[in-house]
């Protein structure tokens, strides 16, 4: 004979909030994951030690603006000089955004809830698209506060800052969709770090040397499009062919278009990478 017990449960009876909201707590929950709030210490050591160390060229360019009464880092070739950084907080962070999903299995959990393929790659794409944006635009705007607070002689380079906030926004959300990309192809989270950090070691490596080759064999209009394959100077001329800044490359980009167009095309095959592995995840 069977009996039934009340073990306290209850019908939910509140507001039923509906897929925005559940994807917006899954980008916060995911951003957070990604600077190590609510985890471990240790989760936490490598997404803030980077950003400190994107915080100290910004200090020491404060500090010589003050004392030599000069500009120091350009704002539009920031990203650029510090690459490195960003690849490592890229690489080191993306597999957390991924790996522990496609790891255990529980993407058709969040599937069996008012949520999509699309705005699951969303939010995960949008948190690590926010990530990268404040690791390049906190650095840059202190830059900024430091020149107004320290008064140079000119105006103040007010067009300079807001082009390289928008271009630094371009760039984290390329680089969050191929990283996120790559990232995804395998569950294990230290594969997902040596995949992208290889990627990214391939391209910084391979485009200096296509570009210096191409050019001492005279293709110089050739070997300005080598430039194009690294994500950073990508964008980089993008910048210069939106806002006319200077080329931070040892060499000059292509013209026209073809650089936006191309950060376009990239960012929806990525996107379109991500969500077909997904769609085969959930179908297991």
């Amino acid at each position: 004979m069977s009996e039934i017990y009340d073990i306290g449960y209850r019908h939910y009876d509140g507001p039923r909030l509906g897929r925005g909201q559940a994807t917006l707590a899954l980008a916060v929950h995911s951003l957070r994951g990604i600077f190590g709030l609510g985890r471990t210490a240790r989760s936490k050591i490598m997404p803030f030690a980077l950003a400190t160390i994107m915080l100290l060229p910004a200090i020491v360019s404060i500090a010589l603006m003050a004392l030599v009464q000069e500009r120091g880092l350009p704002y539009s070739g920031f990203a650029v000089i510090m690459q490195a950084v960003v690849a490592i907080f890229l690489a080191s962070q993306a597999p957390t955004v991924v790996a522990p999903d496609l790891r255990f299995k529980v993407l058709p959990l969040y599937l069996s809830r008012p949520i999509a393929i699309g705005e699951y790659v969303g939010a995960k794409v949008a948190a690590m698209t926010v990530a990268l944006f404040l690791l390049v635009a906190a650095p840059l705007t202190l830059i900024y506060v430091g020149e107004l607070l320290i008064d140079l002689e000119g105006p103040p380079l007010t067009g300079e800052f807001f082009g390289a906030l928008a271009m630094a926004l371009v760039l984290a959300l390329l680089l969050s969709t191929f990283g996120l990309a790559i990232a995804s192809l395998t569950p294990r989270r230290g594969l997902g770090v040596a995949s992208v950090i290889a990627a990214y070691l391939l391209c910084s490596a391979a485009v200096p040397v296509i570009y210096g080759t191409l050019s001492m064999s005279g293709y110089d209009a050739a070997a300005r499009w080598a430039w194009l394959a690294n994500p950073f100077w990508l964008v980089d001329a993008v910048q210069a062919a939106l806002f006319g800044t200077p080329s931070h490359a040892d060499g000059d980009y292509p013209g026209g278009p073809v650089p936006a167009v191309l950060v376009v095309a990239l960012i929806a095959a990525a996107l379109a990478v991500l969500s077909l592995r997904y769609r085969k995840a959930a179908s297991r």
